[in-house]
């Protein structure tokens, strides 16, 4: 399964994409305020600074925003990716005043969602540092803006689940609970695709137990406390690999990752980070 790597990015052309749907969303028929203003036209120059510790990600996206609107804008980055900080600038555009207002919004989007969430994943990774656990992200992300939050993810010193439907087996509760429990759906799967990677959820420790007598070799203990994690990884002993999921907070991740598993998955990594603050500052150029 591909919740182990750090593969998969947003190709070129689907960022621009990306990047394109977001400015037509927040620009309609035009920014009629900088219009009416008449400041389209007037040479100026945006800062984008870091008011909070964190980790930045997105700066692609954000740079894409203003040339998108005006490719003669200038844009220099002023951060490093992927590295924790505490403050400080970190993109600057030189051009139309015009466009860097009207890209504004939809840059600081960008970079305060994807940093919000590295930043997050970095709060984790460091949380269960000294264990040997990968923290992974799931797909509860924000339509359309998945890869972009994997990657986010990946910044933080996390890793990814699976991409999407297609990339690997993967049995939860509803597909058990139609194919006759957890040990028939794994039946099920294995005769139809042996050679699929697959994983089965597993709610309780007889659900595990008839997991693994069906031949699955990779489990999602759901909802499990650590004393209850603890009992399934003596029980599974070795046989197969281990994910923790379900209920993991920043306060209790540790404790889980400290039960012997291999795994663990959390979807507040991407569907609950606090975007990171950041600010834009404008001035005129003489």
């Amino acid at each position: 399964m591909a919740d182990a790597t750090r593969s998969g990015t947003l190709g070129v052309e689907d960022l621009h994409h990306t990047v394109a749907r977001a400015l037509a969303e927040d620009l309609g028929g035009g920014d009629v305020t900088s219009r009416a203003l008449g400041l389209e036209g007037v040479p100026a120059r945006a800062v984008i600074v870091q008011n909070q510790p964190g980790i930045i990600h997105g700066l692609e996206a954000a740079g894409l925003v203003f040339t998108g609107l005006d490719p003669e804008v200038e844009v220099d980055l002023r951060a490093q990716e992927s590295v924790w900080r505490d403050r400080g600038e970190v993109l600057a555009a030189r051009g139309d005043a015009g466009a860097l207002l009207a890209g504004e919004r939809v840059a600081l989007n960008f970079l305060g969602h994807l940093s919000g969430i590295a930043t997050l994943t970095a709060r984790y990774v460091r949380a269960v540092e000294g264990t040997g656990v990968r923290l992974l992200s799931i797909r509860k992300t924000t339509p359309g803006l998945r890869a972009l939050e994997r990657a986010a993810v990946r910044a933080g010193g996390g890793f990814n689940h699976r991409a999407g439907l297609d990339d690997g087996i993967l049995i939860k509760e509803n597909h058990a609970a139609l194919a006759g429990g957890v040990g028939e759906a794994v039946r099920r799967a294995r005769q139809a695709a042996p050679e699929a990677d697959l994983e089965a959820e597993c709610g309780s420790l007889e659900e595990v137990e008839a997991a693994l007598a069906a031949g699955a070799r990779r489990l999602l203990l759901d909802n499990m406390n650590p004393d209850q994690l603890r009992e399934a990884v003596a029980r599974v002993d070795g046989r197969a690999v281990l994910e923790a999921s379900g209920g993991v907070t920043l306060e209790t991740v540790r404790a889980h990752a400290s039960t012997g598993v291999q795994f663990i998955s959390v979807g507040a990594l991407t569907h609950s980070a606090p975007a990171l603050d950041l600010s834009l500052d404008l001035h005129p150029l003489a």
